[in-house]
């Protein structure tokens, strides 16, 4: 039988109640000695589009990490959480009966843009070497620091009080249980999130998602994707065998007739528009190789 070509993408449905690490887990013995990862975390809550990277393509992993990210989150007013989920410890929030479609509608528009957003007491990020969610585990209070992330759009679509629905696209960064919280402080009730799930990432959808339950070498196989999609919305530059050999050997190419800024990527393909590499446009109008793959790691679009 002849051996499976593993590198490329795959977009993976999560089901509830799991961790991303094991969906990781499950591809890698399927296609071991292959490398692994995923681009983007999932809460064992959420459901939805987990994107997994294998071969040479999980060096892409970053490019697909920066994609927009849309959601569909379940809240609830009148309550709060440890962790602004119903996973957590939860204690009664506010009155809710002020609270009006109209109301929550035009607080959301506050969260529209480049906002600071203090990411959840249980959440990933690193604090003095360790996991916010190990030390809450712990007992202990971290300050965490609010950081910039950028929300390109929010809509109500759903509103029975106490519970409401929001659609969410967003930048890499945005913790939707963080928006939850700060909507139900802003309506002095407290909020929490029950339900999330990711509709898409970047070029990867729920359309194109293979099912948990029904991941094998057969349904992976047919599924992948071609790591080309990581970076879809780059410019693109076909090469030359004789430029190819110059990337390699770290020279830079001349920029040809891609357009951009200094400092801009430029996604690099041979003439059968198989991936190269990455390269970034210099003041000097030409390509310096940023990420290239070797001769034998060549993946075809």
């Amino acid at each position: 039988m002849r051996s499976t070509n593993w590198n490329g993408l795959l977009a993976v449905d999560k089901p509830a109640g799991m961790t991303s690490r094991r969906i990781v887990d499950h591809v890698e013995r399927i296609v071991r000695p292959a490398k692994v990862g995923h681009a983007g975390t999932l809460d064992p809550l959420a459901t939805g589009v987990l994107v997994i990277a294998m071969g040479s393509a999980t060096r892409l992993i970053s490019y697909v990490q920066q994609g927009r990210k849309k959601y569909v989150g379940q809240f609830r007013l009148g309550q709060r959480s440890d962790t602004d989920d119903i996973e957590g410890r939860i204690t009664p929030g506010g009155d809710t009966t002020h609270v009006t479609l109209e109301l929550l509608t035009e607080f959301t528009t506050r969260f529209v843009g480049v906002v600071s957003q203090v990411p959840p007491q249980y959440s990933a990020i690193h604090v003095d070497g360790q996991r916010a969610y190990t030390l809450a585990r712990r007992g202990e209070t971290v300050e965490l620091q609010a950081r910039p992330v950028e929300i390109h759009s929010i809509q109500v679509s759903r509103f029975e009080l106490p519970d409401f629905e929001l659609q969410i696209e967003c930048g890499s960064g945005t913790y939707v249980r963080s928006i939850g919280r700060d909507l139900g402080e802003l309506l002095v009730c407290g909020a929490i999130m029950t339900d999330l799930r990711r509709t898409s990432v970047g070029a990867f959808s729920l359309e194109n998602a293979v099912p948990f339950d029904t991941l094998d070498a057969g349904s992976l196989q047919r599924a992948m994707r071609p790591p080309l999609q990581a970076i879809e919305s780059m410019p693109r530059r076909q090469v030359s065998a004789a430029e190819i050999s110059d990337l390699r050997q770290g020279r830079s190419i001349v920029l040809g007739e891609v357009s951009g800024n200094v400092g801009s990527e430029v996604a690099l393909v041979d003439a059968d528009v198989r991936l190269i590499g990455v390269a970034k446009i210099t003041d000097r109008e030409r390509l310096q190789p940023h990420l290239i793959f070797p001769a034998a790691m060549i993946i075809g679009s």
